[in-house]
């Protein structure tokens, strides 16, 4: 890690990264998170039977509409051309993991678009399910790895 904020000028204003000089490079970032759900609302989701709709299929449209708007979010990332989104979520026994992998070839990374999409899937996983299990909670979302740049690749 440096010892300097990028998003921080000399003075300690905010300000947004001059990417312009940098290359153009693949870049991938995966992450994931996970949503606890009581055991009826996931039998319902697993089911089909909640009555806002395919859970599933609402919450990885989500995040990945949610991928494409993460510069309207969050203030200092860059608008990025991404070139693919995959979101898969997978029920498991006691909840629903959503795992994001987003691809670019731009000059920043792609670290926020896969988070955003994580989280914004799990979100709507919530808001379908909420009438049958109002004490889900979200976890873990995080980062697992990122390839390119001029950092390199890392892996969580």
């Amino acid at each position: 890690m440096t010892g300097k904020l990028t998003h921080i000028d000399d003075e300690g204003a905010a300000r947004m990264v001059d990417v312009s000089a940098k290359a153009e490079t693949k870049r991938d970032a995966v992450a994931e998170g996970r949503i606890l759900i009581a055991a009826a609302a996931l039998d319902a989701i697993r089911a089909g039977s909640v009555k806002k709709g395919d859970v599933l299929a609402v919450a990885r449209v989500a995040g990945i509409m949610a991928a494409k708007k993460t510069a309207d979010l969050i203030p200092l990332c860059h608008p990025l051309p991404i070139s693919g989104v995959t979101l898969d979520l997978d029920i498991e026994a006691d909840g629903i993991r959503a795992t994001a992998r987003i691809v670019t070839t731009y000059t920043t990374g792609i670290e926020m678009e896969a988070m955003t999409a994580v989280s914004v899937a799990l979100l709507t996983v919530y808001d379908m399910a909420k009438a049958l299990d109002r004490g889900m909670r979200i976890e873990g979302v995080r980062l697992l790895s990122k390839t390119g740049g001029k950092s390199g690749d890392w892996k969580a």
